[in-house]
């Protein structure tokens, strides 16, 4: 009787364990997943982590599905939808999904629930094999790989996205399918009013406002609307095309626009470079005539020491030039300066460097106006500069044919200072070599050594321009042109004009000046090149230009952002060629401070100017 009763509650008992217990064990899971205070994903990981027997490996549970609305897609293993419900699943549990989803696709559905059970124990004993070892690695990694690639996701996809859509509904909304459709009309404005107001000035996804995506995918359902509505693609594909070419035709009057702005303000003066020259005129004329003098004026045509020509009526770049010569100079005393600048500036730049004498070198600042050997019926390019012609070409370019390289216009060209540098001989005739900057340099290293360098015959000492194909002479030069065609070669590498030294001894000799005079003659309507320095340059110097180190002379710092560093901190002297001048706010800032160390900021003029770094 007792062993009876031993049996019967050992049966109970194991009744107990194999039947009650599981149905307490999975009311209290579902209960747990379908509370609305408890997580899903907790629940799910405390399915997968049940232990029978002391064995740690997971049960994997295949949960019964009550809709087809909430079956997960067979093959989707990576999509944004299975990482944002399974943030914690192992790459295991996720083939044991697709796995299942891909036996319920192929097979009948099981109406039996035990053998469901079953099936589901089958599947996850099949997933115990030594082999799902290799096969779990590979799709951790691709899990991996695919959450990496999230991460790394465009910043500004969703930005992009909402700009795309509001083009397609702009397209839509101007189709007359769509305009015949007044519900179809009024639903797609009120969609373009609102991704435009969430849209705003974003530039990246975290610009958006919360609702955002609502709004993308409102729009996105729209759109989808109008699809069907306009169901011929011709009609789209024209007002596509139309918009592209319309949208290029602004591209091009904006890039016109940008270009003439970028010039206009490059010759254009601020405040505080106007408001200098004013200042220090006032002052110079306050002065005795015994205090308008430099000193040491022995030193000017002395051919044995280090003589620098420099034309600018730019007092502030000027003053740059010499105080970083001087910054470098192993011997300052034996340095000589000539500044020639215009009457408007004259008495500024004399003021200057009278209250800012460069120490032990020596300093000179002449008039252009007072030089009388340069006249119109000496110089053709003056009578040119003064013809009606260059002043129809100039401030009335609307009346002629115009130059879609708007960099020919420049005013820059109207002022003879910058073709001073073919009367060299004229301007120092006791001097036999001397050296050329212009007024956007700076220098970072003694220039002594030029002085005894050996030109081997020629007159020009300058360093090519061959690294770039744009610096061949067919690009300054016009060889559809028979004189220029047969005198030089498209191919020949230019020069840089900026930091030259030139022997003038050489150029006496082989009479320069009345080379570039009969070049110029030649070239009296424009046909051989534009307005400039650098063509006549190129074609009086031909064959007579000695090629420098290219250390002595790194250009392109006042358009090229890409200059080598290194080569810039090595090089002699650097040239802030282009429009973005350091000393105009639209300079590049990566450049500016080559420049700016040469300023005194606290200087009593600039600071009445507000001229500030």
């Amino acid at each position: 009787m007792k062993v009876k009763v031993k049996v019967r509650h050992i049966v109970l008992s194991l009744l107990a364990v194999s039947v009650i217990a599981p149905i307490f064990l999975y009311t209290d899971t579902v209960g747990a997943f379908f509370d609305p205070y408890s997580s899903r994903l907790d629940s799910l990981d405390d399915v997968a982590a049940i232990t029978l027997s002391g064995d740690t490996r997971h049960l994997h549970v295949v949960p019964l599905e009550t809709s087809t609305a909430l079956k997960e897609p067979f093959g989707i293993l990576d999509s944004d939808h299975s990482i944002n419900s399974f943030p914690n699943e192992t790459a295991e549990h996720k083939f044991t999904r697709v796995l299942s989803a891909a036996i319920e696709e192929h097979q009948p559905r099981f109406s039996n629930p035990i053998t469901q059970a079953n099936e589901s124990q089958l599947l996850a004993i099949s997933l115990e094999e030594p082999h799902t070892q290799t096969s779990s690695k590979m799709n951790q990694e691709e899990h991996l790989a695919s959450e990496s690639d999230i991460m790394t996701e465009a910043a500004d996809a969703q930005v992009r996205h909402l700009k795309d859509l509001l083009i397609r509904a702009k397209v839509y909304i101007s189709l007359p399918a769509i305009k015949s459709n007044p519900r179809a009309t009024r639903e797609l404005r009120g969609r373009i009013k609102e991704v435009s107001r969430a849209l705003g000035d974003a530039a990246k996804d975290s610009d958006l406002p919360r609702n955002a995506f609502d709004k993308l995918k409102a729009m996105e359902q729209s759109l989808e609307k109008c699809k069907h509505i306009q169901d011929k693609c011709d009609a789209l594909v024209k007002r596509l095309r139309a918009m592209l070419h319309s949208t290029e035709e602004l591209l091009r009057v904006h890039r016109k626009k940008t270009t003439f702005l970028a010039q206009l303000t490059a010759k254009t003066l601020t405040k505080g470079l106007h408001c200098l020259p004013l200042r220090l005129t006032t002052e110079y004329y306050t002065l005795n005539s015994s205090q308008q003098n430099f000193l040491d004026e022995e030193k000017l045509e002395d051919p044995r020491l280090y003589h620098y020509a420099l034309f600018s009526d730019n007092i502030l770049a000027a003053a740059v030039v010499v105080n970083s010569t001087l910054s470098h100079a192993k011997h300052p005393s034996k340095h000589v300066f000539h500044i020639v600048t215009d009457r408007l500036n004259y008495a500024a730049m004399r003021m200057w460097f009278l209250r800012n004498l460069p120490g032990k070198a020596a300093i000179q600042v002449q008039n252009i106006e007072e030089f009388s050997w340069l006249n119109s019926s000496y110089s053709p390019v003056l009578k040119q500069l003064g013809s009606a012609s260059v002043s129809d070409y100039y401030f009335r370019a609307h009346r002629v044919n115009s130059d879609s390289n708007l960099k020919f216009r420049n005013p820059k060209y109207l002022s003879i200072l910058n073709h001073l540098r073919f009367y060299l001989p004229e301007i120092f005739p006791k001097l036999n070599k001397v050296l050329f900057l212009d007024d956007d340099v700076v220098v970072q290293k003694d220039l002594s050594d030029l002085w005894s360098l050996n030109l081997k015959g020629n007159v020009n000492g300058a360093v090519d321009t061959c690294g770039e194909s744009f610096h061949r002479f067919d690009r300054y030069l016009n060889f559809s042109n028979p004189l220029i065609s047969k005198n030089f070669d498209r191919h020949a590498c230019g020069w840089a004009y900026g930091m030259n030294i030139f022997d003038l001894a050489e150029w006496r000799r082989q009479n320069i000046t009345d080379l570039y005079h009969r070049w110029q003659k030649l070239n009296r309507d424009r046909q051989l090149w534009k307005l400039g320095t650098l063509p006549p340059g190129l074609v009086t110097f031909w064959k007579r230009t000695y090629t420098l180190d290219r250390s002595w002379h790194v250009l392109g710092l006042g358009y090229n952002p890409n200059v080598n560093q290194r080569e810039i901190e090595q090089a002699a002297v650097i040239h802030y060629n282009g429009n973005l001048k350091p000393w105009l706010d639209i300079g590049m800032p990566k450049y500016k401070n080559y420049w700016a160390k040469y300023v005194d900021y606290d200087h009593i003029y600039l600071r009445d100017c507000n001229i500030n770094p």
